[in-house]
């Protein structure tokens, strides 16, 4: 067990550190309500695209997922082209246009006020409804987040569930408090990029270990056929149209996910 191992408990409780760490430099650099929600729209596309894509997949990336390919096998390949195009969709036709017209709909630094700048709303109904929205599925999907985190220190570290989970939440709405969208930004960055190092070498080793491609395609023939067949349930049976467009459209779900208003710097000038 990796509680086992000082050098990796040291590294982890380092790296939280680290992340408190991003907090407070970017406390001291918050001017005002914009810096601190929006980061000034000044954060480059580098920082923007990843802490974007890492906010987004989260824990259910590297365990939801990888979850359910281990269960369905190659049935899953549908929700990663979903991922493909909805993220390839979004960036390229949603996220451009909110950055730019946020800006021109009265400096619009959140969703609820872009839709009621937009639409000139007097009444306020739009703001009210979107906010509702944001709150009610956003605290689903954050208490998502958390119970990953939980679940993550409880089997690497053996700690208790609920230690881990306090452990996480402290750490994360710390950074979130003091530094505000920049502190998140630049966190989620330096995740990102742990995530996609992750993703990329975890899989080659296992091919590696399992004696290559075609070492692992015989390994998993071997415990069910159809686990390498993309058009069949895991029993044998046809997976339908209805069932592929689902899975499709559970990877799609990033297009309504599209980046914070106006948070890559330099998209208002192209």
């Amino acid at each position: 067990m990796a509680h086992d191992n000082p050098v990796i408990v040291v590294t982890f409780i380092l790296y939280l550190l680290f992340m408190t760490g991003v907090g407070a430099v970017f406390y001291r650099r918050t001017q005002n309500l914009s810096d601190y929600i929006l980061g000034g729209r000044k954060v480059n596309y580098w920082v923007a695209s990843l802490s974007a894509q890492a906010s987004d997949m989260s824990g259910w990336l590297l365990m939801g997922l990888p979850g359910y390919a281990y269960l369905a096998g190659l049935e899953s390949v549908w929700i990663a082209a979903g991922l493909a195009v909805g993220t390839w969709v979004n960036w390229r036709y949603v996220a451009r246009r909110l950055r730019i017209y946020t800006e021109i709909a009265g400096d619009s630094i959140t969703l609820p006020d872009y839709f009621e700048n937009r639409f000139q709303d007097r009444s306020r109904i739009l703001r009210i409804v979107s906010s509702v929205f944001i709150l009610v599925f956003f605290l689903i999907y954050t208490s998502s987040g958390f119970v990953a985190g939980a679940k993550l220190f409880s089997s690497v570290f053996g700690l208790p569930y609920q230690t881990g989970l306090y452990a996480g939440v402290i750490v994360i709405i710390g950074y979130t408090f003091l530094g505000g969208f920049m502190a998140v930004a630049w966190t989620d960055f330096f995740q990102g990029i742990l995530m996609f190092f992750a993703v990329t070498i975890v899989p080659v080793i296992g091919f590696r270990l399992a004696g290559g491609l075609g070492g692992t395609i015989s390994t998993v023939r071997g415990i069910n056929p159809e686990l390498l067949n993309a058009f069949t349930t895991t029993d044998g049976g046809a997976l339908g149209g209805i069932a592929i467009i689902s899975l499709v459209a559970w990877g799609a779900r990033v297009l309504r996910s599209a980046p914070h208003p106006g948070a890559f710097h330099g998209y208002s000038q192209r």
